[in-house]
């Protein structure tokens, strides 16, 4: 057993986050993730997958994403629809604004505005964006792929329009790391591709192609490790190409090392509390996996361990992209 110590308050946020690891609850297991995450980054024999779920970029997780991949602390992201969506908007300076939770709603509709949770945004707007895409769609046309192609083709057409790539999307074309959202439809995303088919538009999205694509990722890398930013269909997503592979016969037996951040609980059932325990029963997580689930807020644990890693000045270096699609 490992005495614990009580946290004492540090101007070094690594050193915060090694002491709570030692403390109890879910403080340390927000200091165990900064850890996990830390030793992942140092295998040079692992590819990093991030899930990212939940509304971050609405609650202003934009830079802390961004900063994961410039430092190369991922090497695969699979998201949601809306998350890219909403990085769209911002990268094209439509703006998410502090709003309140306790609001007369009614009175938001009838002036255009959407409410996401305390976070508000002008309804017009986002349809503006809905239209960006079925433009793009529709000069794209015909179009038939996987969702990984149709983004970087978008991102790289969104770069072009605005004159700049600061955004998650454009900050992951400028560093060659993948984006795959297997649920591509169901978000405003979906909506501008809706908009496009009407118009006459051909683009068809292969989601079984996201499949073949980012399981050839998992069984070109030696080990693997998974963070998952809430669950759903990402998480699931990433989950389930350690059970291809094992199929496919090139598996690893479920991935290396694993960290979530989820305010989901297991005993409901559902995949977004289910723990990498039960996990391994499937082979999707390995034996002796690195693992931690941090029941927390992502919005609060999310900036502290990305601190963290930064602020102990850990470095990775760009892995070579050695998939050919």
């Amino acid at each position: 057993m490992e005495p614990r110590i009580p946290v004492s308050p540090s101007e070094r946020i690594e050193t915060l986050l090694c002491n709570m690891a030692l403390t109890g609850f879910q403080g340390r297991r927000i200091g165990e993730s900064f850890q996990v995450w830390q030793s992942m980054i140092e295998d040079p024999d692992c590819t990093i997958f991030l899930g990212l779920s939940g509304a971050m970029i609405p609650a202003g997780m934009q830079e802390i994403l961004v900063s994961l991949v410039k430092n190369h602390y991922v090497d695969v992201i699979v998201s949601t629809g809306a998350n890219i969506f909403h990085d769209i908007c911002e990268h094209l300076e439509v703006r998410h604004y502090l709003g309140h939770h306790e609001v007369d709603d009614n009175e938001l509709f009838s002036q255009g505005i959407d409410r996401i949770y305390d976070v508000f945004a002008y309804e017009k707007e986002f349809r503006d964006i809905d239209l960006k895409i079925a433009e793009f769609s529709i000069e794209n046309s015909p179009f038939k792929g996987s969702s990984r192609e149709y983004i970087k083709k978008f991102g790289e057409w969104m770069i072009d329009l605005s004159g700049h790539n600061h955004s998650l999307l454009g900050s992951c074309i400028d560093e060659g790391i993948p984006v795959f959202i297997p649920a591509l439809c169901d978000s405003s995303i979906g909506i501008g591709l809706l908009i496009a088919r009407k118009k006459g538009s051909d683009v068809i999205i292969d989601q079984i192609l996201d499949i073949d694509e980012i399981v050839k990722y998992v069984e070109n890398s030696q080990k693997t490790g998974v963070v998952y930013i809430g669950g759903g269909v990402p998480k699931n997503f990433i989950q389930q190409t350690q059970v291809i592979s094992s199929i496919h016969g090139k598996g690893n037996e479920g991935h290396n090392y694993a960290i979530q951040f989820t305010t989901d609980a297991p005993h409901w059932g559902g995949l977004s509390g289910c723990t990498f325990e039960e996990a391994i029963s499937w082979g999707k997580e390995h034996i002796e996996c690195k693992k931690v689930q941090c029941f927390c807020d992502a919005t609060i644990a999310l900036p502290f361990v990305v601190s963290g890693l930064l602020s102990a000045g850990v470095k990775r270096k760009k892995r070579h992209n050695c998939i050919n699609f």
